[in-house]
Order: C-alpha cells, then sequence, then structure tokens
C-alpha cells in the first residue's frame, strides 16, 4: 500500500483531529472507534467514515475491525495527532527563537560596543543581561538539580526523588502503559 493521496491525507487529518475532540470531550476509547469506523455495520452513526478506521478491510468487502482492533487504531490517532501537533510547535518555537537571537544580536552589539568603548558599566550590565537571556531562551545554562519529595502515607518512609529519575520511572510506567496498545 502506498502513501495515501491528497485528499485521503486530508480525511486522515479530520479523523485525528475528531478522535482528539471526542477524547476531550469525554468519549471512551471504544465509541471513538466506533463513531470514526468505516464500516457502517460497526459505526455508531452507521455510515461509511471517510477514511475511517479499517477502510482496507471494508473497501475490500472483509470483516469489520474487531472491538480491540478499533480501540488500538483510535489510540494511535490520538497518540500521532498529539505527536505532529507537538512537532509543529516545537517548529515555531525554534522559529520565533531564531527571530529573538536576532534582536538580541542587535541590542548586545550596542550594549557591547558601549561597555568596551567606554567602560560604560551601565552597557557592561545590559550586556550581561542579554547575555543571560539568550543563554535562558537557548538552554546553554547547566539547569540545577531538582529533586520531588513525596510525602510520607501510614507505613512509608519520606523519599527524595532527581528529576531523571523520576523522568526514568515515568518513562517505564508509559512503555509499559502502552505495551498493550502495539
Amino acid at each position: 500500500m502506498g502513501r495515501p493521496d491528497k485528499a485521503a491525507r486530508a480525511a486522515i487529518a479530520q479523523r485525528r483531529a475528531d478522535a482528539i475532540d471526542l477524547r476531550l470531550a469525554g468519549v471512551d476509547w471504544l465509541t471513538v472507534g466506533r463513531k470514526l469506523a468505516a464500516d457502517p455495520a460497526v459505526n455508531s452513526d452507521r455510515v461509511a467514515y471517510p477514511q475511517g478506521y479499517g477502510i482496507d478491510r471494508y473497501n475490500k468487502g472483509l470483516e469489520p475491525p474487531t472491538d480491540d482492533q478499533l480501540i488500538h487504531a483510535a489510540c494511535k490517532d490520538v497518540r500521532q495527532a498529539l505527536k505532529e501537533r507537538t512537532t509543529e510547535q516545537e517548529e515555531k518555537a525554534d522559529e520565533l527563537r531564531a527571530v529573538e537571537n536576532l534582536r538580541l544580536d542587535r541590542l548586545f552589539f550596542v550594549a557591547y560596543r558601549q561597555a568596551v568603548r567606554d567602560g560604560d558599566l551601565p552597557a557592561i550590565d545590559r550586556a550581561l543581561r542579554i547575555m543571560e537571556r539568550r543563554a535562558r531562551m537557548n538552554g546553554l545554562d547547566k539547569p540545577s538539580k531538582t529533586e520531588i519529595v513525596t510525602p510520607p502515607t501510614e507505613g512509608s518512609e519520606l523519599t527524595a526523588v532527581a528529576l531523571d529519575e523520576l523522568e526514568a520511572l515515568i518513562g517505564i510506567s508509559e512503555e509499559a502503559a502502552h505495551g498493550s496498545d502495539n
């Protein structure tokens, strides 16, 4: 199966947007899967959703997807749509960061010239502030160690966890949770 044509890609994008909207509205995964199914026999609206789940099977006259397959397809769609949105936001942030770096370059040039030429202490301070802003914006400063402390519960002891350890634990939990989706 090749890459979908432009119309099919637009329909898939719409399906993913609809899946997110349904989940945001509190609709469970199976209902999302049924609502966006291609086969009217399983579609909750009894219509063929364009580029819906199981479209290839429907076009070939095969059995519609099972409930588990519909749930898996809906989960996969939402994950993919969120990943695409995150990528788009990161690209826009990169573009804005580039513009801000150009602005900081101009401001720094003026402050630096005054600081070096005249030994102007306020200009030196301003140049340093611009440098600090650039370092923060571009992630040049090494982050300080962050610890998260959980309150004790009955029968447990107080635990301090470094941020990287917490992220590793979360990653392991997410992998375990999504392991059944794949």
